[in-house]
């Protein structure tokens, strides 16, 4: 199911966070609870949770990705655990990136299928024993953080720099998906993403707390064939002009830039309105790797779109190259001396 976080959860706080405090209170204090008396499974290797403070995408899959990379030229074999955001799976599903559908599995774990063996899992437990069973001896787990269902031996939060935590509120009345501070003591690390200044007291609040501060920003690939072009950009995603930003990053024009809600089904209204509006200004159609693969497997008015779009890839990139063993090695320490307590 798409959802779109609302628009004044990113702004300064107004009369629409504050008249939601009583609510925000309640859900935080829950959420706090939950994550201070669960009593987290633990299983035989290295967990790593690639997580957010706040809903919505700030770079965890091309982060993930990264480490899995990293952690394959460490001589281990990861597997990727999520709940699959977008998809229908009830039960434990092994991902098959060539076969399976967005609107089954979700959108990032077709992503991540491309590069480890990915489990869609609504039990994370379950799913992290099955990937052990298929031979993974390093687990990163896609969001979950606040699940508290498994337990990590290392937590890297993400936070772009340019949204930070948004308001400030916890949900409903702002994105934050418990209080900062309760979210802090289970966190090993921070990953801010990109350019800008708002994630500076979540910085600040990381490094008083002790915890390492990386930094990286999105990388985009194949430049060549966006070079000079005009574009409609368009996008599903947690933070479209994220997107917008790396399609000039990589010297396009977006002349015009239509957003969606995250994880959002596209349908054939808007198939042949994005054709239409393209058409109309002379403009190509550009999306996300996780825009497209929602279109495939679909209509023909959503084939139509596929073939019309082209796709902009971003890669995570550290502004230290150590940083992903730093990440691995870390989760792998920790991991050994849980298991020699």
């Amino acid at each position: 199911m798409a959802s779109e976080a609302p628009p004044f959860w990113w702004e300064a706080a107004d009369w629409r966070a504050w008249s939601l405090s009583p609510l925000s209170a309640l859900y935080g204090l829950v959420a706090g609870y939950r994550m201070a008396s669960a009593k987290r499974a633990k299983v035989d290797v290295p967990v790593l949770c690639v997580g957010n403070f706040t809903v919505g995408g700030e770079g965890k899959t091309p982060v993930s990705i990264a480490l899995a990379k990293q952690a394959k030229k460490l001589g281990r074999k990861p597997g990727f655990l999520t709940r699959g955001h977008g998809g229908s799976m009830a039960t434990a599903h092994l991902v098959d990136a060539k076969k399976d559908l967005s609107r089954h599995v979700g959108d990032e774990p077709l992503l991540l299928a491309r590069h480890a063996p990915t489990l869609v899992a609504p039990d994370r437990l379950t799913g992290a024993r099955e990937l052990i069973g298929l031979g993974c001896d390093f687990i990163i787990m896609d969001d979950g953080f606040q699940s508290a269902r498994l337990h990590m031996d290392y937590a890297v939060m993400v936070v772009d720099a340019r949204r930070g935590l948004g308001n400030g509120h916890v949900i409903p009345g702002g994105p934050l998906r418990a209080r900062l501070i309760d979210q802090l003591r289970y966190a090993d690390a921070l990953l801010t993403m990109g350019e800008g200044s708002a994630a500076d007291h979540v910085v600040r609040k990381a490094s008083r707390a002790g915890r390492p501060v990386f930094h990286a920003r999105l990388k985009p690939r194949g430049v060549r064939a966006i070079k000079g072009g005009r574009f409609l950009a368009f996008a599903g995603i947690g933070n479209p002009k994220k997107f917008f930003d790396s399609v000039a990053q990589a010297g396009g024009a977006v002349v015009e830039g239509k957003s969606f809600p995250d994880h959002h089904p596209y349908d054939d209204d808007d198939a042949r309105d994005l054709i239409a509006a393209a058409e109309k200004g002379e403009l190509q159609l550009i999306t996300t790797e996780k825009d497209l693969v929602r279109l495939r497997g679909g209509s023909e008015a959503l084939s139509a779109l596929a073939e019309h779009c082209r796709v902009l890839q971003v890669e995570a990139q550290f502004d230290a190259p150590d940083m992903p063993v730093t990440i691995i090695e870390s989760t792998i320490g920790a991991w050994r001396e849980r298991i020699l307590k």
